[in-house]
């Protein structure tokens, strides 16, 4: 939670210093209880937080620039990746990468690019082990949040400057173990 404050204090994300103020006040809070920041009281209080004061637009932006699982060691595979490729047209790029790394991801013809997205560990481990049998409460600010980590990959991957344009966790409804669907566009 403290990365992501660090994030909202940048004058680029037009949160307010008294908006800010709350969410200081939420990590001291359970610093003085003694408690880690980045327990899951503090998570789904800081991500209530998030959804009732901040714009969809903001929390985009914000996690965007620090999504979860951002970089988890493969940025060097990534960006060797994007400079053995740059001189490839972006259309080609991208299909070798979604090819020979198995994303489930479009190009569409706007420009923006469609993620299907389910994960091996997180949430979904989670609800294939039985430890969670109905959505959490954050659920949508933690696809957010996986959002901000698949545009970091994105970006660092095939050398563009992305933002998230949409997340959506209907299928979840449904289905626990649905994918989500994440659209980024040009920044």
């Amino acid at each position: 939670m403290k990365s992501l404050l660090k994030v909202m204090k940048k004058k680029n994300s037009g949160i307010p210093e008294d908006t800010l103020s709350v969410f200081e006040g939420i990590i001291k809070k359970y610093e003085a209880l003694g408690g880690p920041s980045l327990g899951p009281e503090c998570d789904a209080e800081f991500t209530a937080a998030m959804r009732k004061l901040l714009s969809k637009e903001q929390r985009y932006l914000i996690y965007g620039q620090y999504g979860a699982c951002m970089g988890t060691g493969y940025d060097k595979g990534r960006a060797a990746f994007a400079q053995a490729h740059a001189e490839m047209p972006f259309a080609e790029r991208f299909k070798l990468f979604t090819e020979t790394q198995g994303k489930n991801a479009a190009l569409n013809s706007d420009g923006t690019i469609t993620v299907i997205f389910g994960c091996s560990h997180g949430y979904y481990k989670s609800v294939r082990d039985g430890k969670t049998k109905t959505l959490p409460e954050n659920i949508e600010s933690y696809f957010e949040g996986c959002a901000g980590g698949r545009l970091h990959e994105y970006e660092k991957t095939l050398g563009v400057k992305l933002k998230i344009k949409s997340v959506d966790i209907s299928a979840l409804y449904d289905n626990m173990l649905a994918p989500v669907t994440f659209v980024f566009e040009p920044a």
